[in-house]
């Protein structure tokens, strides 16, 4: 059996170890744009602001792909795929056959036509390279323009406010973090960054840029050495659309992530999940997802059976030691709690938690995320007491034995 996989992220290596465990015998290669061991792409800000190193966001052992008896074509892109002859030809010319293929080639940066942007120097902040790219032009004096306050703007300006002179963000929502937080708790968030010398312009972007100098929408102008594009990002499907799948949001999958075209699979961030806090089917790019989609596809890639699960929107991430968690939908009816400088807002709706955003104290958090994924009924637990303080002791015995045996706290 031929197993070829395209990307070198989460999804692609957890498909290959797995297939590995599953089928001693077969050839295994893996085709690899970045030319990078793989690594944790969260972690990126946390190399420029010197709280890791290269080695370190590593989440493989070094030996990885020779235990496991990977093919790694380190650098060499894939370039088409040829479904009736079962090949992928790869950027360093090669033609690799396959009996089973994964897509896993995750999200690209969308960077919106703003009028302008081709008379300047840009980066985007996604990949290693984008990360080293960056570093090399900050020096104490330069100032930086971040266009986008979500995730991927918020973290490089943490990885970065300690380099530079200033660093100025700005974002058309007229909040900090708009997917995953509310009005009240990125408010907190954007004064804890305004205490480390942030200026944010919210409700407000580019409206045209010149060279040095970006003109807002308000008709403010700010000039900048280094602009950093982080509006945020898209799933990598041109491959997947190649082959005539609809993938332009997404590729979907069958429940053992296969799909439509046999023998093709498709797993992490350019492929969709079906999101059980609000029953559909769409992109959920995040980290843990992109594992457990990986070994499904490996498993069934090698003619096993793999487990399904239940996927959930969640984010974990801290800003400058501000801490916080975010998961499910923010629907229902509101339960929150301020205290201590904390922020705790749960959501509920149909006798189940659908979400809940933790600012400052996300201590045992994944408490609140297992009964959102687990669509845990709230009359079979004490809420109130899971409400102020979750512990297993507000389940039943029996569902404390189901969670410790099953769920991820």
């Amino acid at each position: 059996m031929k197993y070829v996989i395209i990307g070198n992220g989460p999804a692609a290596v957890t498909a290959a170890e797995t297939i590995r465990r599953a089928d001693d015998a077969g050839e295994i290669t893996l085709l690899s744009k970045e030319d990078e061991f793989t690594y944790s792409r969260p972690l990126i800000s946390y190399l420029l602001c010197g709280k890791t190193d290269k080695t370190r966001m590593r989440y493989k052992p070094a030996d990885f792909y020779a235990r496991n008896r990977v093919d790694f074509r380190s650098g060499v892109a894939a370039v088409s795929i040829d479904k009736d002859e079962k090949t992928v030809t790869g950027s360093d010319g090669n033609v690799y056959p396959y009996d089973k293929l994964l897509l896993a080639t995750g999200a690209k940066p969308f960077v919106p036509p703003i009028p302008g942007l081709e008379s300047v120097h840009y980066h985007t902040f996604i990949t290693l390279k984008d990360a080293h790219e960056l570093e090399t032009c900050l020096t104490k004096n330069t100032r930086v323009l971040i266009v986008g306050a979500g995730l991927i703007g918020m973290k490089c300006l943490e990885g970065i406010r300690d380099r530079v002179a200033s660093v100025t963000v700005c974002d058309l929502a007229k909040q900090v973090l708009p997917s995953i937080l509310d009005a009240e708790a990125a408010q907190m968030v954007q004064k804890h960054c305004e205490a480390q010398d942030v200026t944010f312009l919210l409700g407000d972007s580019a409206a045209r840029f010149e060279p040095g100098k970006a003109i807002m929408q308000s008709g403010k102008e700010v000039e900048f050495d280094e602009l950093v594009m982080a509006v945020g990002v898209r799933p990598a499907t041109e491959l997947a659309q190649s082959l005539g799948l609809d993938a332009a949001r997404g590729i979907h999958t069958n429940a053992q992530g296969e799909t439509d075209i046999p023998d093709i699979f498709a797993a992490g961030d350019c492929a969709k999940s079906f999101d059980v806090t609000t029953d559909t089917e769409r992109v959920l790019a995040l980290l843990p997802n992109a594992t457990q989609q990986g070994e499904i596809c490996g498993l069934a890639m090698a003619g096993k059976s793999g487990k399904s699960f239940n996927a959930i929107p969640m984010n974990a991430m801290g800003m400058f030691g501000m801490h916080m968690i975010t998961a499910g939908t923010m629907t229902g009816d509101d339960h929150i709690i301020r205290e201590n400088g904390n922020y705790k807002r749960l959501c509920t709706k149909d006798d189940r938690l659908m979400g809940y955003i933790l600012v400052g104290n996300v201590a045992r958090a994944g408490i609140y995320t297992a009964l959102i994924r687990e669509k845990t009924p709230l009359s079979s637990i004490d809420f109130e007491l899971m409400l102020d303080k979750p512990q297993l002791m507000a389940f039943s015995r029996r569902d404390r034995a189901t969670l410790m045996g099953g769920s991820r706290l």
